[in-house]
């Protein structure tokens, strides 16, 4: 079987099968319900985490079918009643989605996507719902990490061959654009999604000549206008850079051509990239850049740029920042946060002996409050759909959890972060293309102060509850410790 060319509605847990096959055999299928997507921790204890994904659910919802094939399979496993068969042969979306758009700086415990419609629907597009957003949001913020390490360097993804999988490798690319990478090395990224693939010249290609000189002469005539050469095949310091400075001065300058960089893929980064900084500028190329590879991560460039005057002015990261290696789960969940009793939107509550896991119950929204003099983030706020925040007056903001920690403030905007995607079914969202994207993901995070946005112990951001989802948490919490004991 070809998998590239497979139904994606069938790429479920089979427990959505199993779950809407009961509801609908119940007479539940058709209750209307909302469900959260939200994350409980940020990965590589960072203080927050990247938004991305929502455009791959977009299609995948768009999609949303089950082919003549799907459904033969399904009656095959003989434990699916002929009606469910049926409704899923007919199958249309009529859910509303709202959602966190993609670039935005988001938070632990709030919903970045917010599901309303018929149960058996809603449950449905759990699977691949999680599987986008868990997935490029992981890559956008470690890529976020990465570029905050470079201190202002290129950051180029190199992880193709070191991604589980295709859509690892090509999706990944994306995501680490969006989260402020400079391009990648997947020729497939740049086809479909316009991020700007790069490419040097490989070891194989030096080894295949008899001499580095006349691999590095021959790559700059088929090349002279992006002459990058990859200086560590055999020795950096007394062949590598010796040699592309030769090559530079005999085959680029005579044809009017100035050298892009040298590239070094092993070896003891800060020293190599000084000493050939220096030999680079005696020789005239200040211009010449230094890019450095080899299983690098933000510690190690962090400390190659702080603590060791390394001389590199490029990074290519591969597996460290297509698998999140350091951390590499999102650990987003989709939980039950309401339903509908004859047009009430009766509140429902996840308990857990795990604190963390508690959920915020109800159908909510998550606004973020701004300073009006300095335009910085003051906290998120996520309150109950009916609930308004009037910005003319000063609003009272208090830790759900530490109730004495609170605070007033005034002379503050607020903006909702939730935005329709889905109305009925019907795709409303006005999509950005992925350029826009990665500058509005830059323009979000300049409203951040620097506390919460460095690497290292960063200052946590609040994210509080109005008063009154605050209260019906609590009566929940109270209400089923009682009933159920």
């Amino acid at each position: 079987m070809n998998i590239n060319k497979v139904n994606e509605s069938m790429l479920v847990d089979f427990y959505e099968f199993t779950m809407t096959n009961g509801y609908f055999v119940s007479g539940l299928a058709d209750k209307k319900v909302v469900f959260d997507m939200f994350f409980r921790k940020v990965p590589d204890n960072g203080s927050f985490a990247i938004m991305a994904g929502l455009e791959q659910v977009i299609e995948y919802i768009e999609n949303l079918h089950f082919a003549d094939e799907d459904i033969e399979y399904l009656s095959s496993r003989g434990i699916f009643s002929e009606d469910f068969l049926g409704y899923l042969k007919d199958f249309e979306f009529t859910c509303d989605i709202d959602a966190v758009p993609e670039g935005t700086p988001i938070f632990p415990q709030e919903p970045i996507v917010r599901v309303k419609g018929p149960l058996i629907q809603a449950q449905f597009i759990e699977t691949m719902l999680l599987m986008h957003i868990n997935h490029q949001s992981l890559i956008a913020t470690k890529a976020r990490r990465l570029v905050k390490a470079a201190k202002g360097r290129n950051v180029v993804e190199f992880g193709s061959r070191r991604a589980q999988g295709s859509s690892g490798a090509l999706l990944g690319a994306r995501a680490a654009y969006i989260g402020g990478c400079s391009g990648t090395a997947c020729t497939l990224a740049d086809q479909l999604f316009k991020v700007p693939a790069l490419g040097t010249m490989a070891h194989s290609w030096v080894q295949l000549f008899t001499k580095e000189e006349e691999a590095f002469r021959r790559y700059c005539e088929i090349y002279p206008e992006n002459a990058i050469l990859l200086v560590d095949t055999y020795d950096v310091l007394n062949s590598g850079i010796p040699n592309a400075i030769k090559v530079f001065n005999e085959i680029l300058i005579p044809k009017g051509f100035r050298p892009k960089g040298v590239r070094i893929d092993s070896g003891d980064m800060a020293y190599l990239s000084r000493q050939a900084r220096v030999m680079l500028d005696e020789a005239g190329f200040n211009d010449c850049i230094i890019f450095a590879s080899n299983s690098l991560d933000e510690v190690v460039i962090n400390d190659l740029i702080n603590n060791q005057n390394a001389q590199i002015d490029s990074f290519g990261v591969g597996e460290c920042l297509i698998t999140s290696k350091s951390d590499p789960v999102f650990g987003g969940v989709y939980k039950l946060s309401a339903v509908d009793e004859k047009g009430e939107m009766i509140p429902k509550i996840k308990l857990s002996e795990n604190v963390e896991k508690i959920t915020n119950p109800g159908y909510k929204n998550v606004w973020r409050l701004y300073d009006k003099k300095t335009n910085k983030a003051i906290a998120d706020v996520l309150t109950l759909a009916d609930e308004f925040i009037d910005t003319s007056k000063p609003y009272h903001l208090f830790d759900p959890d530490h109730t004495w920690k609170q605070k007033l403030i005034a002379d503050f905007t607020a903006r909702q972060l939730l935005e329709p995607v889905f109305d009925k079914g019907k795709c409303v969202y006005k999509r950005k293309s992925l350029a826009e994207i990665r500058d509005y993901c830059k323009e979000e995070l300049n409203s951040f102060w620097e506390e919460i946005l460095r690497l290292e112990r960063p200052q946590p951001y609040f994210v509080d509850l109005s008063l009154s989802l605050w209260k019906m948490r609590k009566n929940l919490i109270t209400e089923h410790i009682f009933t159920e004991k």
